[in-house]
């Protein structure tokens, strides 16, 4: 009888054997660190210091002392530290010391989603029985029956919520909360590294509507953040509460030796640079850890891989572990389901998971011992969680990133010093924004009158209130201004876009149930919403049968299908006003405000993976405009010397890399910039790359592009360069290239861009 491989026999299998050694590309160990601590602060409620000790928790690590001292002295703090080293102790132990203090003092935590919300609510009540205090902790979200919200407004200690329950359903009613808002000592925002773009613009502006709930009824209450690790926690943290804080990143947490593996598949296709699948591979990795009975979670990018990668792992291992033993885990899944899972991890009784990102926040899942990434995450910081997944305090661990053909995957996989040595992301937010504001400022009008001279957060308001005024949105009466309508406006206004015109999405899989599942602004809508689109939403993809324009409606049902939908979008903008410029002789770099008008023309069915194009169609949609922010770059002609066709092809591979490149930088979807080129732009009649915030206003993205623009073009060169194709290909410029000097003009066009400007 065979016996079962050891995790350490597996990692000298991997580094010894033939067929993997060749396309490990890079093997990066993080030697284990000791952990730091201090004692048990002086003066904690014995009755909490005897929860803690019956918890196993005799001592406190050093993040989490130096939190609970500063907020104990009235400071608001962000604590960053990696998964898994107990941030939850960094809210948890100065609210409850300080309600065991005073018993009327409240706390609001706010959690991005309801299953991290229910499991944090699960960690406090534990610590709560253990030291037997009698304080309520309640969920207060759209499953909280009726019977039980009169309760935790008038009883809740701590009342955990989402942003989205915080912006429809608790400021707009704060008269049933009067014993909430009076007594708020703490707000606790976790995952803060969540909320940016748009999302956290508007989030910014729901903590501006909170403060001044809480000034009316005279608190002012301190701010917990905490996140994954980021560039800018600390000028984040300010911007979405404006309020000075203090950073903890003295991390006391131990972690056992990890080893850091980037996986790049053998190439099938030379020409085309095309490799075997990655699903496929993480298929083979992820079975010979499972066979020998080794916890191990595999995270894919979406809710069809998922399904996939479990199929193939429970038909591999059904023999020897049973189907049981081998899991998904992704939005749509059942609460009491999700909550077994998590519980099967822990004890043990569950040697494999596969997710979507839905188990890359702190939902407690134990530690697992090796971790696989069916492609690279999107961000240096959702790779780190992913990968603080895996590892227990002193045990060693294994994390995989299997790459995929995508340009991204590839340049990453090919620069693991850009990964390691680089700092994680900016994130960016704008609450300034004007489309966000206003919608925020109708909110805030209808929870309470406007005074004059009153300010919203940092803004200045009175043009933006006197243009209300105008509209007959509000009405000013003795210097207030106040909300005119039977309706509230929170109702109308989602968190998740910067548009007022949305487009609903329903879901007619079950016509005798047919729900709203999302929404989407109307320019979006047009690539990713028109007739036969493959629509994703929490992993799960849709087709559009049916998109009522007119009525401003998309009815979408559940397909199961092996390709994406990409629309061409036939675009042109006019640049409207210049903020920055840099130039030369040779090229110019400009900022500024854009018009963009855009007319979705046909769209194409792309195979996953290798990125073939296997079919087509129009689309019939009138033209659209927005107004945004861009960033632009710009040659003189003349000095590309490659003739009309060459130039054309050549601007259009440089965009399709810089496509790729310029979200890495800013730390954004994909889909949130969009990069476009032209020929000949309208405004200075020279060939010419824009990048545009694809949301009304801009949200700070292009902004950020034109301050780091030599870094994209840089990066942007190494990725064409590094390319093992000859012309070009999916993994670089494109798939739809002829030419045979593609990708020797996309590199001259990129040399251009990147000669110095002032």
């Amino acid at each position: 009888m065979k016996l079962r491989k050891s995790l350490q026999e597996i990692i000298d299998s991997l580094k010894m054997g033939e067929e993997t050694k060749q396309n490990i590309v890079n093997w990066h160990t993080i030697e284990e660190r000791e952990a730091r601590t201090d004692d048990l602060p002086e003066g904690l409620n014995p009755s909490l210091k005897a929860g803690l000790i019956k918890r196993g928790i005799g001592q406190l690590y050093t993040h989490q002392n130096a939190a609970y001292q500063e907020v104990m002295e009235g400071k608001s703090i962000v604590a960053v530290t990696p998964t898994a080293s107990g941030k939850t102790l960094c809210y948890n132990l100065p609210v409850l010391q300080t309600i065991l203090d005073d018993p009327n003092a409240r706390a609001l935590y706010m959690f991005p989603t309801k299953a991290l919300a229910q499991d944090q609510k699960s960690e406090i009540n534990e610590l709560i029985d253990d030291a037997d205090l009698n304080i309520n902790s309640y969920t207060y979200d759209g499953d909280t029956p009726s019977n039980i919200r009169q309760k935790v407004r008038r009883a809740g200690h701590v009342v955990i919520t989402n942003p989205d329950m915080l912006h429809s359903a608790i400021l707009p009613h704060h008269t049933k909360w009067v014993s909430l808002f009076e007594n708020l000592k703490f707000v606790v925002i976790d995952e803060l590294h969540i909320y940016r773009g748009v999302f956290g613009s508007h989030v910014a502006n729901v903590i501006r509507r909170l403060r001044r709930i809480c000034q009316y009824y005279g608190s002012d209450p301190i701010f917990i953040c905490t996140s994954a690790t980021i560039a800018n926690p600390l000028e984040l943290a300010e911007m979405l509460t404006e309020k000075p804080m203090s950073l903890i990143d003295n991390n006391g947490a131990p972690s056992g030796r990890k080893h850091f593996l980037f996986y790049n598949p053998p190439i099938v296709n030379k020409p085309l640079n095309i490799r075997r699948s990655a699903t496929l591979e993480s298929r083979r990795l992820a079975g010979e850890f499972l066979k020998n009975k080794i916890q191990t979670i595999v995270f894919a990018r979406s809710r069809v891989r998922v399904e996939i990668l479990l199929t193939y792992l429970q038909e591999l291992v059904k023999n020897k572990l049973g189907p049981k033993a081998i899991r998904g885990y992704r939005g749509g899944y059942l609460p009491t389901e999700r909550r077994e899972i998590e519980k099967g991890l822990r004890n043990g009784d569950i040697y494999g998971v596969v997710s979507t990102n839905a188990l890359e926040l702190g939902v407690d899942i134990g530690q697992l011992q090796v971790c696989i990434m069916n492609g690279y995450p999107g961000t240096i910081a959702s790779s780190w969680q992913q990968a603080g997944r895996a590892g227990r305090r002193h045990a060693e661990s294994i994390v995989i990133m299997v790459a995929s053909s995508s340009p991204l995957d590839q340049y990453v996989i090919q620069h693991p010093d850009y990964f390691f040595s680089r700092n994680p992301e900016t994130a960016r937010i704008n609450s300034d924004n004007l489309i966000i504001l206003i919608d925020h400022i109708k909110c805030a009008a209808y929870e309470l009158p406007f005074k004059e001279g009153e300010r919203f957060g940092k803004a200045e308001i009175g043009e933006i209130l006197d243009y209300l005024t105008e509209e007959r949105v509000l009405y000013e009466n003795s210097g207030k201004w106040y909300w005119m309508n039977d309706a509230f406006p929170a109702h109308n206004i989602s968190l998740r876009s910067a548009s007022q015109e949305n487009v609903v999405i329903i879901d007619q899989s079950d016509i005798a149930n047919a729900k709203v599942i999302g929404e989407m602004d109307r320019f979006s809508a047009m690539t990713l919403l028109h007739e036969e689109a493959i629509y994703l939403h929490q992993g799960i993809q849709y087709q559009v049968e049916i998109l009522d324009w007119e009525e401003k409606k998309a009815f979408v049902r559940e397909v199961d299908v092996d390709y994406f939908t990409d629309a061409n979008l036939a675009v042109s903008l006019d640049v409207l006003e210049i903020d920055n410029f840099r130039s030369t002789e040779a090229i110019e770099i400009g900022y500024g405000d854009v018009s963009v008008r855009a007319m979705a023309t046909i769209f194409k069915k792309i195979k996953f993976e290798t990125h073939e194009n296997i079919g087509s169609g129009p689309i019939s949609l009138p033209e659209e405009e927005l107004h945004t922010n861009s960033t632009w770059i710009a040659i003189d002609k003349n000095m590309a010397s490659l003739g009309e066709e060459r130039l054309e092809q050549g601007l259009i591979g440089t965009a399709q890399a810089l496509r790729h490149i310029a979200p890495l930088f800013v730390m954004c979807d994909p889909q949130d910039v969009h990069v476009v080129p032209q020929v000949k732009a309208s405004h200075n009649e020279k060939p010419t790359i824009f990048f545009y915030d694809r949301y009304p206003g801009g949200i700070g993205l292009s902004e950020k592009i034109f301050s780091g623009i030599e870094d994209i073009l840089s990066q942007s060169r190494q990725m064409v360069m590094g390319c093992k194709c000859q012309h070009g290909c999916p993994s670089c410029i494109g798939t739809d290239t002829a030419l045979e000097t593609a990708k020797g003009d996309v590199l001259r066009i990129i040399d251009l861009f990147m000669k110095k400007v002032n």
